[in-house]
């Protein structure tokens, strides 16, 4: 575990995220720094909650828990941390992708989904 500016090492073939970009103060950062350290092939993989991108999209039981948990546990995670990007668990396919779009991936991908998490692909 490192914050952005404390990741070393690489290159990479594939880093996972796992729940946790929407938590993060300032993802583009973070996800900048991922890129630096890929492979130029290289792969990484988030995997976060499954959130359409309207809130109407998002009136459904697991949209309801989700807005819960962000409202006390995601936003202000985010919010006491440098950046306070302030995401939330329901921030969505398409601020997702800008986000990583904006940290230098060419390639951003739906790869899997569940009734509950989405996969991205982000490749450079």
């Amino acid at each position: 575990m490192a914050d952005a500016e404390g990741l070393t090492g690489g290159p990479y073939d594939v880093v996972t995220l796992f729940d946790c970009l929407h938590d993060m103060g300032d993802p583009t950062a973070a996800a900048r720094a991922i890129r630096q350290r890929l492979a130029p092939d290289g792969t990484l993989m988030v995997v976060e909650p499954r959130a359409g991108d309207r809130v109407e999209d998002n009136l459904n039981p697991v949209g309801r828990l989700y807005y819960c948990a962000s409202t006390t546990i995601c936003t202000p995670a985010s919010l006491s941390q440098p950046g306070r990007a302030a995401l939330g668990a329901q921030a969505g396919e398409s601020r997702l992708s800008a986000v990583l779009r904006a940290a230098g991936f060419g390639q951003v991908r739906r790869a899997a989904e569940t009734p509950f998490n989405m996969v991205l692909e982000a490749r450079p």
